[in-house]
C-alpha cells in the first residue's frame, strides 16, 4: 500500500505507473461482523455505540469483474446510512447482502460474514474488469453510490426505477470506508482537480441526492424565485440543498438549530434563517398528538421572512418530527419532497391541508447516473462547494460516525483511508485559490486563534464517555427502509 500512494502522490508518476503495480492480496477496511448483528438487541437506538460493532481489519481483496472497477481510496465520507449499518438499525445490512448474492454469479461476492461499508468516495483507479472503456488505471475519481443492473425494462426511463437498484457500500459490500473499493464503472465520475482527496470525497451521495430532489423533474423541479424551505439547513443533505437553492436562484428559508449553525448558514449566503430551538417550536404536545398551534406560529415566521410568501417547496428529511408542519406551511399547490426519515418514519399529517390546497407529495431517493453527474459537474466546476467539517483517520472511524449518531457535527464528516495527510490530492491549485474561503467555510478549527488550513482531527478515545444528545421532540423510530440512504442529521 505505501508504493501505491507514493505512486499515487508523486508528481511524476503517469497513469502506465499505476498500471503497473501489483493489486494488493488484501486491505484494510471498516467492517462489521454477521455474528454480531444481534449485539443491541434490547439496548435503545440512542445508547447503541458505533465503536461496539465497526472494526478495522484486513479483507481479502476481490477481483473486477465485467463491468467493475477496483479503486485505491484516498479518502471516504460518512453518512447517515453508516450510522444505521453500524447500529444494525433498522435491519442488519447482511439482510440486504443476502439478498443480492441471491442473484447469483459476480453478486454472490457480496454475501460475506463481513461487510465493509460506506457510499462515497475520491481515490484512483486500480484495476478495470473486462468491459470497461471509459476509464484506466490511474484516472482519478469520485463514486456515485447508486448500483443498478438495468436488465429489467423498468431502469431505462429513470434507473432509479430498477427493480435491482441499490445503494453501494450499504445494501452492497466492498464500500468506500476502506483502502480498496468495488464499484461499478457506470458509478464513476471525475474527481474534482481543485479539491483534496477528503474535501472531493464528501459531496458525492448528499449533492446528489439534493440535486435530484430539489432541481430536477424527478423532484420538486424548482425555479428562479421559489421559496424552498430547508430543514437542516447546514447538516450533510441540508448543507447542499441550501448551495442548489442559491445557485438556482431560490430564495432557501434555512431552519437550523443553533446560532453556530445560523452562522454558517449566512456564510453560505441564506438570509431567511430559523433557529428552532431558539424559538422553541414543539410541533407534538406528546408523543402522540401533533400540535397545529405550532404549525401556525412556524408559517407565521415563515411569512414573516419572506414578505408574506408561503414556501413553494419542502426539503423534507426529518421525517416524523417535522412532516406535518411541512405539509400545513407549503402554499397551495406546493410541493413537499422527501427522503429519509431520520426521526422516524410514521409520518403524520392533516389531509385535509394536502387534498383541499392541491398539494403534491413527492418521494425521491438519491439520484440516477446522469443526475449525480450533473451534480458533481457543479462541484467541478467550482459553483458547489464541499460542506467539509471535520476529517478522521481510518483508525477512527468510530469516532466520525458516533459524531453523527449523536448529532454532534455539521455539514459532512470525511474519513482518510489511503492519504497519509489531509491537504494532498490538488492538481488545479490556481482554480482553487480565489475558492479557498468557501471550500473551508464548514471547517472546525482548534482551539485557540482562528487558523487556516484542515480541519483538526479528532483525539476522542472510544472509551470517551459520550456526550448526552438533544432530546427530539417525537420519538426517533428509525426507517426501515433502504429509500433513506440520502439522509443527513
Amino acid at each position: 500500500m505505501r508504493e501505491l500512494v507514493e505512486v499515487i502522490e508523486s508528481p511524476d508518476s503517469v497513469p502506465a505507473d499505476v498500471a503497473a503495480l501489483e493489486v494488493p492480496e488484501s486491505f484494510r477496511a471498516a467492517v462489521l461482523h454477521k455474528d454480531e448483528v444481534g449485539m443491541f438487541e434490547g439496548v435503545p437506538l440512542r445508547e447503541r455505540r458505533p465503536a461496539d460493532s465497526l472494526h478495522i481489519q484486513d479483507v481479502p481483496t476481490p477481483d473486477p469483474g465485467p463491468g467493475e472497477v477496483l479503486v485505491a481510496v484516498m479518502a471516504g465520507a460518512v453518512n447517515y446510512n453508516t450510522v444505521w449499518s453500524a447500529l444494525f438499525s433498522p435491519v442488519p445490512t447482511f439482510a440486504f447482502l443476502e439478498r443480492y448474492a441471491r442473484l447469483g454469479g459476480l453478486a454472490a461476492r457480496h454475501d460475506q460474514p463481513y461487510h465493509v461499508i460506506g457510499s462515497d468516495l475520491a481515490g484512483v483507479v486500480l484495476k478495470c474488469g473486462p468491459g470497461v472503456r471509459r476509464w484506466n488505471a490511474g484516472d482519478r475519481v469520485v463514486a456515485h453510490c447508486v448500483s443498478v443492473e438495468l436488465e429489467d425494462a423498468a431502469g431505462h426511463g429513470d434507473p432509479m426505477l430498477d427493480p435491482e437498484q441499490r445503494i453501494w457500500g450499504y445494501e452492497t459490500n466492498y464500500g468506500g470506508l476502506a483502502e480498496l473499493a468495488l464499484v461499478k464503472a457506470t458509478q464513476l465520475m471525475p474527481k474534482a482537480a481543485h479539491l483534496t482527496w477528503e474535501e472531493a470525497a464528501s459531496p458525492g451521495l448528499v449533492n446528489s441526492t439534493a440535486y435530484r430532489q430539489l432541481v430536477t423533474q424527478n423532484g420538486a423541479g424548482m425555479k428562479q424565485g421559489d421559496n424552498v424551505l430547508v430543514w437542516g439547513a447546514v447538516g450533510g443533505l441540508g448543507s447542499y440543498a441550501t448551495q442548489l437553492a442559491l445557485a438556482g436562484g431560490a430564495n432557501p428559508v434555512c431552519v437550523v438549530s443553533s446560532p453556530q449553525k445560523a452562522a454558517l448558514a449566512r456564510a453560505l449566503g441564506a438570509e431567511l434563517i430559523i433557529d428552532r430551538t431558539a424559538e422553541d417550536y414543539r410541533f407534538w404536545r406528546d408523543p402522540h398528538t401533533q400540535d397545529p398551534k405550532e404549525w401556525r406560529r412556524f408559517g407565521a415566521r415563515i411569512r414573516e421572512l419572506t414578505g408574506g410568501e408561503d414556501v413553494d417547496i419542502v426539503f423534507e428529511h426529518p421525517g416524523r418530527e417535522t412532516f406535518g408542519a411541512s405539509v400545513y406551511v407549503t402554499r397551495k399547490g406546493g410541493t413537499i419532497v422527501t427522503c429519509a426519515s431520520t426521526t422516524g418514519y410514521s409520518h403524520e399529517y392533516d389531509n385535509r391541508y394536502l387534498w383541499m390546497s392541491l398539494k403534491r407529495i413527492i418521494g425521491s431517493h438519491c439520484a440516477n447516473y446522469r443526475e449525480a453527474w450533473e451534480a458533481n459537474r457543479l462541484v467541478a466546476k467550482g459553483r458547489i462547494h464541499p460542506t467539509l467539517s471535520r476529517t478522521y483517520a481510518l483508525d477512527d472511524v468510530a469516532d466520525a460516525v458516533q459524531s453523527i449518531h449523536r448529532n454532534e457535527h455539521h455539514g459532512k464528516v470525511g474519513v482518510r483511508c489511503l492519504a497519509p495527510a489531509e491537504g494532498l490530492g490538488v492538481t488545479d491549485p490556481e482554480f482553487r485559490a480565489p475558492r479557498e474561503a468557501a471550500i473551508n467555510r464548514f471547517r472546525i478549527q482548534p482551539p485557540g486563534p482562528a487558523s487556516p488550513g484542515p480541519a483538526l482531527t479528532t483525539t476522542a478515545t472510544r472509551t470517551s464517555t459520550p456526550t448526552t444528545p438533544t432530546t427530539p421532540t417525537t420519538p426517533t423510530t428509525p426507517t426501515t427502509t433502504a429509500g433513506a440512504a440520502g439522509a443527513a442529521a
